[in-house]
């Protein structure tokens, strides 16, 4: 087994290692580096056509990608603790607020940084003011989030899980390419501070 990995600031594979310091589980790692283009390199095209990480190589040669996926395999090995959650209706919960995390909030950065930020400047043709627009849309999500965090400690369930992770590594982007959590957004801020000081964090 083998994992595709690329260093922060990359939010899809620190969810990979978020969950796996979460559940205590080592994986050998290799980064593929972001900036080199390595992604795009013959060589990691044969793993993964998309030119994308994460991507987890399994001992029979099978490779998974996705990060919800990958991390779906892990959890269905190690189902303890719970990231995905126990019973119908907590299981139903912590996937609605995963996809509307990606999709609410992560389609907009994403178009934000591809279409703004100079560093994708080099990658790809921007549409400026298409990646502007996003911006509202994302700031939109995130006081969405912001009223749906009144009165919890964790976005999904009464247990940190998988929604939280998608959460941290999206709010955690958003502010490497200059989207800070704005100081009107005190609940969200707060929940930040606390995920933040779990050790799997720092993964």
């Amino acid at each position: 087994m083998l994992f595709y990995n690329a260093p922060m600031p990359a939010p899809n594979p620190r969810r990979v290692r978020i969950f796996l310091a979460e559940k205590g589980l080592s994986v050998p790692m290799t980064d593929i580096s972001i900036p080199t283009g390595e992604l795009r390199s013959e060589a990691f095209l044969k793993i993964n056509p998309l030119g994308q990480v994460p991507a987890l190589v399994l001992d029979d040669g099978e490779v998974l990608t996705e990060t919800v996926s990958i991390c779906r395999y892990f959890d269905l090995l190690h189902p303890e603790p719970p990231l995905f959650g126990v019973g119908a209706e907590e299981i139903a919960r912590i996937d609605m607020w995963t996809r509307r995390v990606e999709l609410r909030m992560g389609m907009p950065l994403s178009m934000i940084w591809q279409h703004t930020h100079p560093f994708t400047a080099r990658l790809l043709r921007q549409f400026t003011e298409f990646g502007e627009s996003n911006r509202p849309r994302f700031e939109e999500a995130m006081r969405f989030v912001d009223a749906a965090l009144a009165g919890r400690e964790f976005l999904a369930s009464d247990r940190f899980s998988m929604a939280d992770i998608v959460l941290l590594s999206t709010v955690d982007f958003a502010a490497f390419i200059g989207i800070p959590i704005p100081d009107e957004m005190p609940t969200l801020k707060a929940w930040h501070g606390r995920v933040s000081a779990r050790p799997s964090a720092q993964a």
